[in-house]
């Protein structure tokens, strides 16, 4: 049995039979074949971010570090292909050195491309998943077959497949729209919860870009509003970027962790603190670098997504579950919108919606925390991110996208016995 493989977070442990590095989709096809010969079952793993289960693989575990690399540039239909396997922060300077960028991502680039579109990792505004870019895929069906999907061949299985868990094949090739690099004009602030609340809407309107963070148990919160602009570059002095974005943000936050780790009573406190502490900034530069933030201290998360005309009151209805709590709830709650999505199991398929996200440090018990906010998410019709903590099953989870038994009978064809399924799949997709 190979070394056992541990995910980001700890959370995840998978003990595989057998790892294997392949270096083309033939492979691929080949590595499939024989763990079905074996009776073994077989998943790609990324790089680990997510924090459920989802990458486990303790049949045969492909890794993906050699299916690297933007393989096709098409300026005449504006997409680009590139292998699965390819982190994003790599897609990115590789588009940036065309002159390309794609619409939106979130504000972690250390997935894979594969991982991200698998799990539905999502930015804000229009286009706001990964998987809602895609306009093709290439990938491995469990009879070993490499078949290329879009919107006119085998439109099923592509909707299935631009958020399919890994359930539906082995992802090989990925093909994005794209378009011209683009700057954003950044403008962060505090806010105060009231503010929030009676604004949010305004804000999401007037805005292409708006992520917000609240600290529990404060009445504060940061805005973040990114818009494009033909304005010149002014990004942030290396002095103020280091000092905001790795000692402060980093460092500092690091220290505020360990303290109240091991003083919890100095979690309410400090929260109040730091959110007072916010100030105002204002920079431009590329849209990638405007996204991404550099994230060092490890957490846990738990995110869902609730219909947009009910976030808000999904967010004051947590926020009272959190004040009755009182767990040591350290991290910022990130607030986001997105637009309504085709893909069928996207957590915003057919409806705009509001991302909610919950985070503690990773040596904090969030159990009772995030079950108790997630009772109150799943009452507002919220459906949980694929890629990050959550209770829920196939027997709930059915009612919440209209195109269920859809996906279940695409999984029924291309993989009829379950050669991708691994202990998080059997529990959100059922058998």
């Amino acid at each position: 049995m190979a070394r056992a493989w541990q995910s980001w977070s700890g959370l995840t442990t998978a003990h595989p039979a057998q790892v294997l590095s392949p270096t083309s989709a033939e492979q691929v096809a080949d590595a499939v074949l024989a763990a079905r010969h074996q009776g073994l079952t077989v998943k790609m793993v990324g790089s680990g971010h997510s924090f459920t289960d989802v990458a486990a693989a303790d049949g045969v575990m492909l890794r993906p570090s050699r299916l690297a690399g933007v393989t096709h540039v098409d300026r005449d239909a504006m997409t680009v292909t590139a292998r699965a396997g390819t982190p994003l922060h790599q897609v990115n300077a590789e588009l940036a050195g065309h002159g390309l960028s794609l619409h939106n991502m979130g504000d972690i680039d250390r997935q894979t491309l594969a991982g991200a579109i698998s799990t539905g990792t999502h930015g804000s505004g229009r286009w706001a998943s990964l998987s809602s870019q895609v306009t093709g895929l290439e990938l491995v069906t469990a009879d070993g077959a490499v078949v290329q999907v879009d919107a006119d061949h085998d439109p099923e299985l592509f909707q299935a497949a631009r958020v399919g868990l890994g359930a539906l094949g082995v992802l090989t090739a990925i093909t994005f729209r794209v378009e011209p690099a683009f700057l954003l004009e950044a403008k962060e602030g505090p806010l105060t919860f009231a503010q929030l609340v009676r604004t949010f809407d305004e804000l999401v309107a007037t805005h292409h870009h708006v992520d917000v963070h609240w600290f529990p148990y404060s009445n504060h919160a940061l805005v973040k509003r990114n818009d494009r602009t033909l304005d010149d570059p002014a990004p942030l002095s290396r002095t103020r970027a280091y000092v905001d974005d790795e000692l402060l943000a980093n460092q500092v936050f690091a220290l505020t962790q360990r303290l109240g780790n091991r003083v919890p009573r100095t979690v309410v406190p400090l929260n109040r603190i730091s959110s007072r502490a916010l100030t105002s900034r204002t920079y431009t530069d590329l849209a990638h670098t405007v996204f991404v933030a550099r994230r060092k201290v490890r957490f846990k998360e738990m995110e869902y997504a609730v219909p947009a005309e009910v976030g808000m009151d999904a967010l004051i209805d947590a926020r009272r579950v959190i004040d009755r709590g009182r767990w040591p709830v350290s991290f910022p709650v990130e607030i986001r919108y997105a637009r309504a999505e085709e893909p069928w199991l996207s957590t915003a398929h057919g409806r705009d919606t509001v991302y909610l996200a919950f985070h503690v440090n990773a040596q904090t018990d969030h159990v009772a925390f995030f079950r108790a906010v997630e009772a109150v998410l799943r009452d507002h019709g919220g459906r949980p991110h694929w890629g990050k903590l959550h209770t829920r099953t196939a027997h709930d989870l059915s009612a919440a996208y209209p195109r269920w038994a859809d996906v279940l009978a695409v999984r029924d064809r291309v993989d009829p016995d379950r050669a991708f399924t691994n202990r998080y799949l059997d529990r959100v997709l059922g058998r």
